[in-house]
């Protein structure tokens, strides 16, 4: 069973644009995929935690290492992913400049201030694929925009 589990670590480490670890244990999948990563020279981030929570030593343990950037919030992701910061911009047929609709703007008008959603009801809500809903709900989650629950996703309170 480890083998196949290495070999998916190999196939997302090579089929993403850059990996991200949120968190690790000092020996975890996701260190393989992130040291399989590193290999292919993709771009390699590591949101930092506590330094004394056994969940963020691998995380740190990117940083120092792998020389991983460290990741603190969604301009800091969109920026390793090469997005850079803002909405990007399309010529329409017109030839004029229209900002794109982008991704995280759809998942924030899924969203709820109330009620929690899963992902799969926001992939359905926006018209996305989940895996698309659920990549921007990491970026909005690393901005504060929304709040992650036992029963799914809602909008962050004001307070935040």
């Amino acid at each position: 069973m480890h083998r196949r589990f290495c070999q998916r670590n190999r196939v997302i480490a090579a089929l993403a644009d850059a990996t991200i670890v949120v968190e690790a244990g000092w020996r975890s999948g996701s260190l393989n995929t992130a040291g399989h990563a590193a290999a292919l020279a993709r771009p390699l981030g590591a949101v930092p935690g506590p330094i004394t929570s056994a969940t963020s030593a691998g995380s740190h343990r990117l940083i120092r290492e792998y020389t991983a950037v460290c990741i603190t919030s969604g301009d800091d992701a969109r920026e390793l992913i090469g997005r850079g910061r803002g909405v990007s911009t399309t010529p329409s047929a017109e030839g004029d400049a229209r900002p794109d609709t982008d991704d995280s703007s759809r998942v924030r008008d899924a969203l709820s201030g109330r009620v929690w959603r899963t992902s799969t009801d926001l992939a359905q809500r926006s018209g996305m694929a989940r895996d698309e809903v659920e990549s921007a709900l990491g970026l909005l989650l690393l901005d504060g925009h929304v709040a992650r629950g036992t029963q799914g996703w809602r909008r962050a309170t004001r307070g935040r």
